[in-house]
């Protein structure tokens, strides 16, 4: 595992970020990340069962029409990005290494993902869903741009859960 806690490997610039095509090795080290409770619900499966059931980016379609890898400068895999369309929309999706989470980085994170999706389909709004307790990421987020236009009830794997819709509108 890469030790990001080392200045000569990462900077918080988004300079030092770029986002490529996701490849299969990425999906299966995003796989592997263990992230610290409350955060542990965005565990994502096994990789072989991602693959096999064909979930998210384990469909090989799937992750090269919507998902995308974000590197440091030494092209080693620190997040990712899912670029969602909706009609008019693109919804963002975005996971950042675990080791990498609450060191103050998530808004340049955010904010290339966001660049990225204005590229991709810059007539659409953006968006993005965050629970309603997870505060670390909805005050990174709305430094990156981002407010809360929504609050709604979904079901999720763990049961209902209460959801914020956030909306691009500028970088301030």
């Amino acid at each position: 595992m890469t030790n990001f806690s080392d200045e000569l490997y990462y900077k918080r610039s988004l300079v030092d970020m770029t986002i490529q095509p996701m490849e299969m090795e990425h999906a299966k080290q995003i796989c592997e990340w263990q992230y610290e409770s409350p955060y542990d619900l965005y565990h994502w499966p096994p990789w072989d069962i991602m693959q096999q059931d064909e979930i998210e980016f384990g469909d090989p379609v799937l992750r090269r029409m919507q998902y995308a890898s974000v590197l440091n400068r030494g092209q080693e895999l620190i997040g990712f990005a899912q670029f969602f369309p909706i009609v008019g929309v693109t919804r963002l999706g975005l996971g950042l290494h675990p080791a990498l989470c609450g060191r103050g980085i998530g808004t340049d994170f955010t904010r290339l993902i966001t660049r990225e999706a204005i590229h991709r389909a810059p007539k659409n709004s953006i968006d993005l869903e965050v629970l309603t307790w997870n505060v670390r990421a909805i005050r990174t987020y709305e430094r990156a741009g981002f407010i809360v236009d929504d609050t709604y009830v979904r079901q999720t794997p763990e049961g209902p859960a209460e959801f914020h819709c956030m909306v691009y509108h500028s970088s301030p």
